[in-house]
């Protein structure tokens, strides 16, 4: 799918569910790591991250599409486009939107690569961390004793 393909279905979806139409530009936006979409409010333009259509499906990518059109389409009328706002809350259920996208199944395996494990000498707590850490310099937050380094989760990678 290229830009011009994710243009005409943003219209399609705007005039099928909101009767109204989206007169900005709609793009994919390859930077976009944890996050479906994002309306940007100074442009009224859209962006959408691609992978969300690659590792989820269409089904996915139409329910970005939705929720961000909630935010134009009440930006656009001054209502309440936020998250937090009941105008919001009320046009996402009418038009089947989701609140929040699901995570990228790539994101949550690159989540759980970089575990470290670090274990008291002492009272045997373990901590996990995604950074290393100096343990000549930090100390047990249970019983202030030594902590160990142990290493990446077991069958983990360094990357």
């Amino acid at each position: 799918m290229k830009n011009r393909d994710l243009q005409k279905l943003v219209e399609e979806i705007s005039v099928e569910y909101f009767n109204k139409r989206f007169t900005h530009l709609a793009s994919f936006n390859p930077r976009l790591r944890t996050t479906g979409g994002r309306y940007l409010l100074h442009s009224h333009n859209i962006e959408i991250n691609k992978k969300y259509l690659d590792e989820r499906g269409m089904d996915e990518m139409i329910g970005i599409i939705k929720h961000e059109l909630c935010h134009y389409h009440l930006h656009i009328g001054k209502k309440g486009y936020q998250h937090r706002d009941a105008d919001f809350k009320l046009l996402l259920n009418k038009v089947g939107a989701p609140r929040f996208c699901t995570p990228l199944p790539s994101n949550q395996i690159k989540r759980k690569m970089n575990t470290i494990q670090y274990k008291c000498e002492d009272c045997h707590q373990v901590y996990m961390r995604r950074k290393r850490i100096d343990t000549s310099r930090f100390v047990c937050g249970k019983c202030r004793g030594t902590l160990s380094y142990q290493g990446f989760l077991e069958g983990e990678s360094k990357i």
